[in-house]
């Protein structure tokens, strides 16, 4: 994949299309972690390989490529997340304070419960948001979400356990 990243960013529009192709199934997968729904996954996986085909450029071959592209995926699944949230709240729809067990599966509710305490902890944690999405929800090892974030080993540990006490508080315990 080493010599498919180089030769995208050089300028190679065929690399860069089997670049995109190779990665569409793992950001697929990452954004089906956040969205329960198949379409909003698919919504945020396009925002994503769109992302990563413009902003190409950037990955400085410093840290995992792989990580670089879940970071993307994590954002692009939690902006996407975000605007549905804003578009129902701007539309006056009613919004549910929780998950009726009812009409919701078990599954998606527990990515429902998830998004809902992920944004609970970016509105009073924001710096503890990135580490522990790479690290829990990304799968990363901790020296990866370290080059990532370019934060020292120590802090990253610590913003994860802060964010894995109030993910676990908000939860019921189920994180």
């Amino acid at each position: 994949m080493t010599h498919l990243v180089a030769s995208a960013q050089a300028g190679d529009r065929a690399s860069l299309d089997r670049l995109l192709v190779r990665l569409r199934p793992a950001v697929m997968r990452r954004c089906s972690r956040f969205l329960p729904h198949h379409a909003d996954a698919e919504e945020a996986a396009q925002d994503a390989l769109f992302s990563i085909s413009t902003h190409l450029h950037e990955y400085s071959g410093r840290g995992s490529f792989l990580g670089w592209v879940t970071v993307i995926a994590s954002n692009a699944a939690r902006a996407t997340y975000r605007s549905m949230r804003r578009r129902a709240e701007d539309s006056h729809a009613v919004v549910p304070d929780g998950v009726d067990p009812r009409t919701t599966s078990v599954i998606a509710g527990t990515r429902l419960d998830l998004m809902e305490s992920l944004a609970a902890l970016e509105e009073r944690h924001p710096a503890l948001v990135e580490s522990f999405v790479l690290r829990d929800l990304g799968d990363l090892t901790y020296l990866q979400v370290a080059e990532i974030t370019g934060a020292p080993l120590g802090t990253v540990k610590d913003r994860i356990h802060q964010a894995r006490r109030f993910m676990r508080d908000r939860l019921g315990g189920g994180f």
